[in-house]
């Protein structure tokens, strides 16, 4: 088959390119050429989608047996890749987002409950392109074009919390790399959290494989319905160094030191307010049974602390808590 994926460099669609080539597939990968390089194999085509006509000018009449688009933020995006590929393309998967969902607190839902409005433009300088309604519009706004361009041969995969080799967002990977550093380590004291977390090389596996067979419809593209407890044991078992001693800290506390959310500076990346814990307690049924399977957390965990390692241990991070800021953690709660 000859896989068109948009993008191809980065993460994510640089797994399902990866992936395709690891199936025997023709891949060609189309993008700016500047956030990296697609896997050895891959046709490389340069094009930046945020200029109209590079895309279609890029694609000059070529055809695809499968399209894989992952745009983030821009239904336009999508609006022109359909475009620039009209009539030339067979199967197409969308990658949406667990953000899509009007209420993040419903806990295990479906591809049924109610999403966000649809956000068809680009969002204006009044919205925040970091507001997760934000990109959940946008997100849902991408999923109407493909449905209605594509019909019958649209896959929409709604994506939870991807982790693994080329994650540069910090969140699963600031435990693991934390946890391989040792000593006490601050963890937010809440056992009953929801978390659900899927290796990205196992989703785009599964991606490229939905569309070998030509198989459609919308799904949650996540890993099984577990805790944040034991997501992060199961992490420390994996990766933790010997003198690893885990801190549970109540979030009263942590809020009290104004400690973040989920992700961000000053943060404890996955850890959620009960208004959002059905982002991370997606009912997956329907999605085990398409075919997604997935390795061990203890697998994933290496293969995260191995990239950490090749990005460096002691970096700047876009979410956690700096040593300094745990050492005041800890000394708030436990006086040393």
């Amino acid at each position: 088959m000859r896989f068109l994926v948009l993008g191809g460099t980065v993460f994510l669609s640089r797994a399902v390119a990866a992936a395709a080539l690891a199936a025997g597939h023709a891949v060609t990968c189309v993008s700016r050429g500047v956030s990296g390089a697609p896997p050895d194999g891959a046709e490389v085509l340069v094009a930046d989608r945020s200029r109209p006509g590079s895309l279609a000018a890029a694609l000059d009449g070529r055809t695809a047996d499968a399209v894989v688009d992952v745009a983030t933020m821009s239904a336009p995006w999508v609006r022109d890749a359909l475009d620039a590929l009209d009539g030339r393309f067979g199967h197409w998967t969308f990658v949406s987002s667990i953000n899509a969902y009007a209420d993040p607190a419903v806990r295990g839902g479906t591809v049924d409950q109610p999403t966000l409005a649809p956000l068809h433009d680009e969002p204006g300088p009044e919205r925040s392109r970091t507001d997760p309604d934000v990109y959940g519009a946008a997100k849902v706004g991408s999923e109407h074009a493909v449905r209605e361009r594509a019909g019958d041969r649209a896959h929409v995969v709604r994506a939870g919390l991807l982790c693994g080799h080329g994650d540069r967002h910090d969140r699963y990977g600031y435990w693991a790399s934390r946890f391989a550093r040792g000593g006490r380590v601050v963890v937010p004291d809440a056992p009953a959290q929801p978390m659900q977390v899927v290796d990205v090389d196992d989703l785009a596996a599964w991606v490229v494989a939905r569309a070998e067979t030509g198989a459609t419809g919308t799904h949650d593209g996540t890993g099984p319905r577990s805790t944040l407890d034991r997501v992060l044991a199961a992490t420390a078992e994996a990766v933790g160094s010997d003198d690893l001693e885990l801190v549970r800290v109540p979030g009263e506390t942590l809020r009290s030191l104004d400690v973040a959310i989920w992700a961000g500076p000053r943060s404890l990346p996955l850890w959620l307010p009960e208004t959002h814990w059905g982002i991370a307690d997606r009912d997956v049924t329907a999605t085990v049974a398409a075919g997604l399977e997935t390795r061990p957390l203890a697998v994933t965990a290496r293969a995260t602390l191995a990239w950490e390692r090749e990005l460096g241990l002691d970096r700047g991070r876009a979410a956690g808590l700096t040593a300094a800021e745990e050492r005041a953690v800890l000394t708030a709660h436990t006086g040393g």
